[in-house]
């Protein structure tokens, strides 16, 4: 779960990491009464959407004049904002950021994420600050610091200063770095974070450092043991079939293809999605009904993919261990039946009661293609995709 830049700033305030002053702002009318609150002479306007690369969109607006102020806002609120991580779509902006302008002497990345091939929180850094970090550690990779911590000791200040000195800083600079480092850190552990990011983190004319930037993400699994952060959620900033997946407990992810699957278990998911690949189809989405999948589960499964207007062919690719194959077959039918399905249905099923399931399909009457594996299962679902 992803908080916005206000929400984000105002956690880290709450645990004493610097950031300019502020105020959200969901009128233009607020936008400037915010300007006039803060005071000075420069503002900045910041759209607040989930997604990075807002100031090369025009997210982020410097602003000299409470008219531009108003101009900014009025011109972002009410549109959505399209960035390299949103996709053609882009995001809805129904609030705005404003906060006061600051002199920036340089910008720093920051950020604490989790390393899972070595199972400890890292923290990353770089002088390339402001940048698509992502192009800074392929074209640059001698320009990102990292380090580990080790989870019975927790960050300590030797890490912070090897950083500080990696990243240029001296002075005071290295006390308040080591300062802002430890507070990120508890924060991540504390709200259960899986990423805590400061893109920049900038070091003012004056020589000191202010978060200018704020991203947090929650672990979703953790969310329940925060019910503040819970009730920070953004719903429009989600993809919406994702969200109605959730309510049914559904792991399901939006993809750009037009063959959707239903499979249960993340591997075989993935075993799918790749063999529809690989025999040239395009997959619409991942979606997991789990092992614990009931006939209602199923079918609001099929009324989710279905929900996707791209959606050609369906292949539901089911290996019956702990969920039975009979369920599933049921499941199928109540949804064809229920939804109307007008597409191209391949159905392989495999495992507990799989052949009372074949029989349950072939005499339902209902439109629905068997196949005998899952190589058979994927060229039947590319070529019925294609067909359409």
């Amino acid at each position: 779960m992803n908080l916005h830049e206000y929400q984000s700033k105002k956690i880290f305030a709450e645990y004493g990491i610097p950031v300019p002053a502020g105020f959200v702002a969901a009128t233009a009318d607020e936008a400037v009464a915010a300007a006039k609150k803060l005071g000075g002479s420069v503002w900045v306007v910041k759209a607040q959407v989930h997604a990075g690369g807002r100031g090369k969109a025009g997210g982020v607006k410097v602003t000299r004049e409470l008219d531009a102020v108003r101009e900014a806002a009025g011109g972002m609120l009410g549109t959505r904002l399209v960035t390299r991580q949103t996709g053609a779509e882009g995001l809805p902006i129904s609030q705005v950021y404003v906060e006061s302008g600051s002199e920036i002497e340089r910008e720093i990345y920051l950020s604490l994420t989790l390393n899972r091939e070595k199972s400890r929180i890292a923290v990353v850094a770089s002088a390339a600050g402001g940048m698509d970090i992502e192009e800074v550690a392929e074209k640059e990779p001698h320009r990102i610091l990292s380090a580990t911590v080790h989870p019975a000791v927790g960050f300590e200040a030797y890490q912070a200063r090897e950083l500080a000195f990696g990243l240029g800083l001296g002075g005071n600079q290295i006390g308040e770095f080591t300062t802002i480092l430890k507070a990120l850190y508890k924060l991540y552990v504390e709200q259960d974070a899986s990423l805590v990011e400061v893109n920049p983190l900038i070091v003012t004319k004056a020589g000191n450092l202010v978060a200018l930037d704020a991203k947090i993400g929650i672990d979703p699994n953790a969310v329940f043991r925060h019910p503040v952060l819970a009730a920070l959620r953004d719903r429009t900033q989600e993809d919406p079939i994702e969200a109605r997946a959730a309510e049914h407990d559904l792991n399901y992810v939006s993809l750009g293809g037009d063959i959707a699957c239903m499979v249960n278990g993340a591997g075989l998911a993935m075993a799918t999605m790749d063999i529809i690949k690989l025999h040239g189809g395009k997959p619409a989405n991942f979606l997991d009904v789990g092992g614990g999948a009931t006939v209602e589960r199923v079918t609001a499964a099929f009324e989710l993919i279905l929900s996707n207007p791209n959606v050609r062919a369906i292949l539901v690719n089911i290996f019956g261990g702990i969920v039975r194959c009979d369920v599933i077959a049921e499941g199928i039918m109540a949804a064809v039946t229920k939804v109307g399905v007008k597409v191209p249905v391949i159905v392989r099923l495999e495992g507990t009661n799989a052949k009372q399931a074949r029989e349950m399909l072939a005499q339902s009457g209902l439109a629905v293609t068997p196949a005998a594996a899952l190589t058979d299962a994927a060229k039947k679902a590319v070529a019925a995709a294609r067909s359409r």
